[in-house]
């Protein structure tokens, strides 16, 4: 294992299922979309596992629990995070996960309820 990698349990959330076992050189925020054994999940939850060692306690282990999804076409990048659509759009809900009420399966290009967020 590197120094920097972080050892990480990817689970499923429905059907709960262990997806496997992976070191990772980034930290999954909720949100993030993650690459395994050729298929893509977007990160619902991220938990750390603690170890108590002589000393304190040192980040053990993490598990993210993810779904199935579709890595997202139209990105926006709002406050140095990215989120799912156009960003410009009144009805975009400005997260990792849901692109907006109106129309959330998108694309943003050509909808008909586009509105350009007044400022």
């Amino acid at each position: 294992m590197e120094p920097d990698s972080l050892p990480t349990e990817v689970i499923l959330t429905h059907p709960r299922q262990f997806l496997g076992k992976v070191c990772l050189d980034w930290m999954p925020q909720p949100g993030n979309y993650l690459e395994l054994k050729g298929k893509t999940y977007a990160v619902l939850e991220r938990h750390h596992h603690y170890q108590y060692k002589i000393g304190g306690y040192s980040l053990h282990k993490i598990s993210l629990y993810v779904q199935s999804a579709k890595s997202p076409a139209e990105k926006s990048l709002i406050d140095g995070r990215w989120v799912v659509g156009d960003a410009s759009c009144r009805f975009n809900a400005k997260s990792e996960l849901l692109r907006c009420a109106v129309n959330p399966e998108g694309p943003c290009k050509g909808c008909r309820f586009y509105e350009l967020l007044s400022k």
